[in-house]
């Protein structure tokens, strides 16, 4: 299939196209509808443990629930404006970051409007982790009825909690601790759209265990490095302890299935996982950042990241994603169809970090704070 055929453009780095979708606002109201075209699979096989990569994960994940209102510190005060500045700074560098912004709404912002603008990407980036930990719970709970093995079905259904407890942490965090919401984003939106909207539960998987949560396993660990805010890094910390579990899941149940398909069924999951991956980095662009600002994203996006949209710190988010891919044969499967494309946008250079069934334990941040609240003297 084309780029315009996956995407709706030619171009993967067409600013003014990703600009235009952003700005449609399609996911505003209370409720949205998608249609669920997959078949529930009941199974008579119940022999626990026929598939040991998921048992010893779903045996980790009984052990590993947390009480997101009891195990966070919620009675953390939060300065928005003054973590801002300790984060970001009180003035806008711009020669620092190698822009000239010359001629451009950007030329004449103060402290006042940099510090608004960093309040504004958190509140949005905080918003659409949320939004996406909702489609993980819907994923999940589709997961649960269409994967034919009971091992996974079990592993699913602790993720099901698992995502209601994040959607219900970034929820209460953007309510008491931040200043405001942003709608779901487009881009996101299509693809959470296009992972429920698809029969093969295999699709489910490669959507939301390798793409969305992938990407957001390695954006929660920027975000958790960055911020100096207490309540933030414990709660980043826990939810990157699910989460790495969360994309182990999908690389051990794809893994084996994935050995027995056609050519011709690779590529469409190759071709499935490069629109996954065009419409997460086309969301990060902040577009609605910069219209709420009054600043037009065409204009910003264009000084901001050049052509080619290879923002070195953006592209890292893709450090997950692009390993799990190879693990699954992915990359290299007709030809090296998704080598190339990976390759196209710039994030292939990723492809020999470590896969996430080889770390999701190291990342387990719930029994190191058990562990060492065991350890201390009573």
């Amino acid at each position: 299939m084309s780029n315009r055929e996956l995407i709706g453009r030619d171009d993967a780095n067409d600013v003014d196209a990703i600009v235009t979708a952003a700005l449609q606002h399609p996911y505003v109201g209370s409720v949205h509808v998608v249609r669920d075209n997959a078949d529930a699979i009941f199974t008579w096989d119940y022999e626990k443990g026929a598939r040991p990569g998921l048992h010893k994960l779903y045996e980790k994940a009984k052990d590993a629930q947390w009480n997101g209102e009891t195990d966070l510190p919620w009675d953390t005060d939060v300065d928005q404006e003054a973590l801002t500045v300790q984060v970001a700074g009180a003035e806008p560098n711009w020669e620092f970051a190698g822009l000239d912004v010359t001629g451009t709404p950007l030329e004449k912002w103060t402290s006042k409007e940099w510090i608004r603008w960093n309040i504004e990407q958190q509140n949005w980036t905080l918003s659409q982790f949320m939004h996406g930990e909702q489609g993980a719970l819907l994923c999940t709970a589709k997961i649960v009825e269409t994967v034919p093995w009971i091992d996974a079905k079990y592993y699913a259904a602790t993720q099901v909690m698992d995502e209601a407890r994040h959607v219900e942490v970034f929820a209460k965090y953007l309510d008491t601790k931040l200043s405001g919401h942003y709608p779901l984003n487009a881009h996101l939106g299509m693809l959470l759209d296009d992972i429920l909207e698809d029969s093969r539960w295999d699709m489910t998987y490669l959507g939301m265990q390798i793409m969305v949560e992938g990407l957001a396993l390695a954006a929660f660990g920027f975000m958790h490095a960055l911020t100096p805010e207490p309540l933030l890094k414990q709660l980043l910390r826990y939810v990157m302890s699910d989460e790495a579990r969360h994309v182990a899941f999908g690389v051990l149940s794809l893994k084996e299935y994935y050995a027995e398909l056609s050519d011709a069924e690779l590529r469409d999951r190759q071709e499935f996982a490069f629109e996954a991956a065009l419409r997460m980095r086309d969301r990060l662009l902040a577009v609605e950042v910069w219209d709420r600002m009054g600043v037009d994203p065409r204009l910003a996006i264009g000084r901001f990241k050049g052509d080619r949209l290879e923002d070195p710190f953006q592209l890292m988010l893709f450090s997950k994603i692009v390993p799990n891919c190879k693990k699954l044969g992915l990359l290299d499967a007709n030809g090296g169809w998704l080598r190339d494309r990976f390759t196209e946008i710039g994030v292939i250079q990723f492809e020999d970090w470590v896969d996430t069934t080889n770390e999701y334990e190291s990342l387990d941040e719930l029994a190191k704070d058990r562990a060492a609240a065991a350890s201390r003297p009573a």
